[in-house]
């Protein structure tokens, strides 16, 4: 297991903030702002809307999107540097 650079943890925080507030932290807001619990408005027969979500689902799904597209991204750079790293050219010894 290699240790991470600046760019990975900034990467990793970014994701896992945004997918869990996105999921977790807005669910949370949802279930405190009482019912209706739906992504959806709430009509009524002659097609009025009496209850909508407290949050946009666009932003919630805009946060998880956004988490998953930086992980992904981590998941790319982390193809792409590992294997230079394992070819720099030096090679460590331990003293014992």
């Amino acid at each position: 297991m290699t240790q991470l650079d600046t760019v990975e943890r900034v990467a990793l925080a970014l994701g896992a903030v945004s997918t869990l507030l996105g999921i977790v932290g807005l669910g949370i807001v949802e279930i405190l702002a009482g019912q209706p619990y739906g992504a959806a408005p709430t009509t009524n027969e002659a097609g009025e809307v009496v209850a909508t979500p407290a949050v946009d689902p666009a932003v919630r799904t805009g946060l998880v999107i956004v988490g998953l597209v930086v992980l992904f991204g981590l998941g790319l750079y982390r193809m792409v540097t590992d294997g230079r790293a394992a070819t720099d050219g030096q090679t460590r010894v331990t003293a014992d």
